[in-house]
């Protein structure tokens, strides 16, 4: 995203939208943010009608925007329902699909999913919804590759996560891709949402209340970000956490929702992305620094999990951050 221009985000509401979701693009999108030296998004609300009643009639939106708004909108929202089964209005599926039509990027939050398949912009693409209603998602929406066991799904220009918490997590992924991680991070931590989560982990994480205090894996997950370029490996960090590797891979699925090497892969791309921003020009030592090794393995690395070579992702992001 330019720094020059701001990038515009349209959210939709339609009749029964939730309103936490749209709490969640409020707060990541719409909030003004002079700490960061740089333009933010031009965030607007609009609907179909000027009068919109939430979901369960808890309030009621008036002076609401028209769809107009979307007509213009570089990120489009749209709407979910808590009851999926009754879609959105004709004139909310014509804006999606108008938006796809001249390429804009979009976006859904929960079961905001089925709007987009509704509109027809999934067919064909992977996405995600909430696990509640996988089974009715594909049932009808075969056409469709449903993710049903992960937060979010990136498919290029559109974008699908799953339940309502899980819209913080692909909202600040947005965020990433268009400002890059240190923005990203200053965004988390003023959220007080340090535990931003990659879109790959699983929605559902069976975590019961310990029997004894800290039993976490927190004090080994604080270690290894303080190690990342070491050649730390998956038995290192079961040797620190004083268990088994197969008890290490458990613990992990069950706080995290993931595998120790994928949560130690993703840190490792978080630190090099920090550092290529940071200006750092030399990849040799970006490698070292992020536990990676060697340029050759940097560059696999960061493609996979960005999509942009080391000196492409410097070029975008480098400076993101103003400090003072």
């Amino acid at each position: 995203m330019s720094q020059e221009s701001s990038h515009r985000v349209a959210v939709i509401v339609d009749e029964g939208s939730n309103p936490f979701e749209l709490s969640v693009a409020t707060e990541l999108f719409g909030l003004r943010r002079p700490e960061l030296g740089r333009p933010w998004y031009e965030f607007t609300v609009c609907a179909p009608r000027p009068s919109v009643r939430m979901h369960l009639g808890m309030f009621t939106m008036t002076g609401v925007a028209g769809l107009a708004v979307a007509d213009a909108a570089d990120t489009l929202i749209v709407p979910n329902r808590p009851d999926p089964q009754h879609p959105p209005s004709p004139a909310v599926l014509a804006a999606i699909t108008r938006a796809a039509a001249r390429g804009a990027r979009l976006v859904s939050f929960c079961t905001g999913a089925f709007a987009l398949a509704e509109a027809g912009v999934l067919d064909g693409r992977r996405a995600t919804t909430h696990w509640r209603w996988a089974d009715e998602f594909t049932a009808r929406f075969p056409q469709v590759t449903l993710e049903p066991d992960v937060l979010f799904v990136d498919d290029g220009p559109v974008l699908t996560a799953a339940g309502s918490a899980a819209a913080l997590d692909l909202g600040l992924h947005l965020i990433q891709r268009d400002h890059g991680a240190e923005i990203a991070n200053a965004v988390s931590r003023r959220l007080v949402f340090t535990g931003r989560r990659d879109g790959g982990q699983r929605q559902f994480v069976e975590r019961p209340v310990p029997a004894v205090p800290d039993t976490s894996l927190a004090p080994v997950l604080e270690w290894a970000r303080e190690r990342l370029g070491h050649q730390l490996t998956v038995a290192d960090l079961a040797d620190r956490a004083a268990t088994s590797q197969a008890t290490l891979h458990r613990r992990f699925r069950a706080e995290l929702g993931t595998t120790p090497l994928a949560w130690l892969t993703a840190e490792r791309v978080t630190l090099a992305c920090r550092l290529l921003e940071r200006g750092e020009r030399q990849l040799d030592r970006v490698a070292r620094a992020s536990g990676f090794g060697t340029a050759a393995n940097l560059r696999i690395q960061l493609r996979k999990h960005t999509g942009l070579s080391p000196s492409d992702y410097r070029r975008r992001f480098a400076g993101s951050l103003t400090t003072s």
